[in-house]
């Protein structure tokens, strides 16, 4: 059988080797989730005097969308802590061993584990990500204080019980595999670091849009005043609206597909994102996600977008998409061998 990860392999661009990265950023953070904020730092304009949110810009932080339980309530560390943070992040670089995929690195550093992603048919190696910027912040999640997404209601774990009984096995059709793998979408927001985690803004007087190198999604959204659709009418990435207070472009998003999910929540979820650009080389992103059916309570996070000077690549998902017919044909040769043998 084919290996279930070739598909997103061979549509990796390798950033390293075009030397497009960011570099590994190890800095002291002082002030937080708000952090690599210039003091007295002006803006650029647009012609049209916006702010100038204009770029390429990466999201290669390091930190975990959860805090670690052995953190607790820590919201940042120390400069101690954070100096041994580095010392042991380094340690996992320099062994060039397998690619530390999401939350994954910053686990490795604290266990010294590392643990392969995908270790039954051949697991990336760290060639395949970009480099990792160091924050002494503990979590991305800076509401709720400790730094967790809010326990599920009731509503939302029957809701997700539901979804894994009738759940299509993943080798019975093309729709048990995931929407990422089928090259139809990786969600919003896909907060996932150092992998094809790059975004390009683009603006009007009257328009933004974003373009997401992951399967080269791009969101446009009206910054003037525009009917909302009908609830009836779902999408993937839902309906967004914009608009500008102060310096800081706010974009609310609501009819959400419900086979769109995000950690569990689907067409009920609503999000408010703020993008504020806080020095030339950093764009942060801040995003609230409320769903009542699904949380005990809203959460909010905040990731901290870097510049960088390479361009968007092309994600070439489907031109790649050899996994998916040797899954499928792989599990019907196995059924009509096991067939066989029942039959002798």
């Amino acid at each position: 059988m084919q290996d279930v990860n070739a598909t997103n392999k061979t549509c990796h661009n390798d950033r390293k080797s075009l030397s497009t990265l960011v570099t590994v950023t190890a800095m002291t953070l002082t002030l937080g989730a708000t952090a690599w904020a210039q003091e007295n730092y002006e803006v650029p304009r647009t012609p049209h005097g916006h702010p100038d949110l204009q770029g390429v810009w990466a999201n290669n932080s390091s930190t975990p969308l959860e805090r670690p339980e052995i953190f607790g309530n820590k919201a940042t560390l120390s400069p101690e802590e954070f100096e041994d943070l580095q010392q042991q992040a380094q340690e996992i670089l320099d062994s060039g061993g397998d690619a530390l995929f999401g939350d994954g690195f910053l686990n490795a550093v604290i266990s010294g584990e590392v643990e392969s992603y995908d270790p039954a048919t051949g697991n990336y190696d760290a060639a395949w990500m970009a480099d990792r910027n160091l924050e002494n912040r503990t979590s991305l999640i800076v509401d709720p204080p400790n730094g967790r997404i809010p326990p599920l209601t009731e509503e939302g774990k029957a809701r997700a019980a539901e979804r894994r009984s009738g759940r299509i096995s993943p080798t019975d059709s093309y729709q048990g595999r995931p929407l990422q793998e089928r090259c139809i979408t990786w969600g919003m927001p896909y907060i996932m670091a150092g992998y094809n985690s790059y975004y390009q803004v683009i603006q009007s007087e009257d328009t933004v849009a974003i373009i997401q190198e992951m399967i080269h999604d791009v969101r446009v959204i009206p910054l003037t005043e525009k009917p909302a659709l009908d609830e009836r009418i779902e999408l993937w990435h839902g309906d967004s609206r914009g608009w500008w207070e102060g310096d800081t472009l706010v974009v609310e998003t609501k009819n959400f597909s419900d086979d769109s999910l995000f950690r569990g929540a689907g067409k009920n979820r609503v999000f408010t994102e703020r993008y504020t650009r806080t020095s030339d080389d950093v764009l942060q992103y801040q995003f609230t996600v409320e769903d009542p059916t699904t949380w005990e309570r809203p959460w909010t996070a905040i990731i901290n977008y870097t510049a960088s000077d390479g361009p968007i690549f092309e994600y070439a998902c489907h031109e790649g998409n050899y996994a998916l017919m040797g899954i499928l044909s792989g599990a019907r040769a196995e059924e009509a061998k096991q067939a066989a043998q029942g039959s002798d």
